[in-house]
């Protein structure tokens, strides 16, 4: 994508290792940013893409949620799993015309792709890396449908929608102040600077992400892989699973989580001091579980203060007590926030 982190670059973005990520300012304005409405190039995520007469078929034997009936203007949030139910991947799955498109971390996409590929078989479908081809751009804020209109996007009428342009613009409508809009990497800088120009202040990763955990949004990456069954994430609450589709890896579990016991884990919006060293993966401990670990950060993100907001995957009985440390027994300690959504 060197024309993509090119004009990035000409921009001001400062690239990370790798270019999976960007910033055009320091942390603390970074956040600031966030409670406006933002421009964000995803450089984080990254875009696979399955084409072919079965890939329906082939994703909906795969992933948590149905793709049949998945219609050609929709989105919605899936995962794939171990067969002990245990999340590999979470993403934003959407149909294309010759088939599907999915964006979901980049730091665990090559080896996603490799496993998903064993799985094909005598399908006819296609899988690949389409990163070279499409680029992500984030919009969130209370101006962020004007911003993808100034970007040139057609604007999805509903939430977990999308529209295309005859420019290969395609725009999808997380919720009423957030889109993503996936664009040929020869015109995202145009709609980058379009989407700046008619109001949104350009914003780096972490923006992005700040904006995700508001939203209680969460994002597997390789530091959690396999770590969490569905419902512990809140993929449930968020429209990731559908209980009525059939068998998938990991399906047995994710149904008994569902509908037998009660549910131990919860993912739970937090605040963590300044100058806490910590990030996805980092154990939580709280004085119910003593030295073994309550929990795990999932995404983390510096806030404006100094400090960070994170979603983290904590045992509700340590959530409900209040007394939660980062990293050690004796760790810094951490605050609940609230979900826009309800925990069940």
């Amino acid at each position: 994508m060197t024309a993509w982190t090119d004009h990035l670059a000409h921009r001001g973005a400062t690239l990370g290792d790798d270019a999976r990520s960007a910033s055009f300012a320091d942390a603390t304005t970074e956040a600031r940013s966030a409670d406006g409405t933002i421009a964000v190039p995803l450089l984080h995520l990254g875009t696979l893409r399955a084409v072919g007469p079965d890939s329906a078929e082939f994703l909906h034997n795969l992933v948590s949620n149905d793709v049949k009936k998945l219609p050609a203007d929709g989105a919605e949030w899936n995962s794939f799993n171990s067969p002990k139910g245990r999340m590999i991947a979470s993403f934003l799955l959407w149909s294309e015309p010759e088939g599907h498109a999915f964006a979901l971390s980049a730091d665990i996409l090559p080896a996603f792709l490799k496993k998903l590929s064993m799985y094909v078989l005598r399908s006819k479908v296609k899988l690949s890396d389409a990163r070279a081809d499409t680029a992500l751009i984030g919009l969130a804020g209370p101006d962020a449908a004007a911003a993808a209109l100034g970007a040139g996007a057609l604007l999805p009428e509903a939430d977990m929608k999308q529209t295309v342009t005859n420019a290969g613009l395609r725009c999808i409508r997380l919720s009423p102040t957030r889109y993503l809009l996936a664009a040929p990497v020869a015109t995202a800088g145009a709609a980058f600077d379009a989407a700046c120009a008619a109001g949104a202040t350009a914003a780096g990763t972490t923006a992005w992400q700040l904006d995700m955990i508001r939203a209680g949004l969460p994002l597997i990456t390789a530091a959690t892989q396999e770590e969490f069954v569905a419902q512990m994430l809140n993929y449930e609450l968020i429209g990731g699973v559908n209980f009525h589709k059939g068998c998938y890896p990991g399906q047995e579990i994710v149904a008994r989580t569902q509908y037998l016991g009660k549910l131990k884990k919860r993912t739970y919006r937090v605040a963590l001091p300044a100058g806490t060293e910590a990030g996805p993966g980092t154990d939580l401990y709280a004085p119910d579980f003593g030295e073994q670990s309550a929990g795990k950060l999932v995404n983390v993100a510096p806030t404006a203060d100094g400090g960070f907001e994170a979603l983290a995957v904590l045992q509700c009985s340590s959530a409900e007590a209040g007394e939660v440390r980062v990293g050690a027994p004796d760790g810094p300690r951490l605050s609940l926030l609230d979900l826009p959504y309800a925990l069940a």
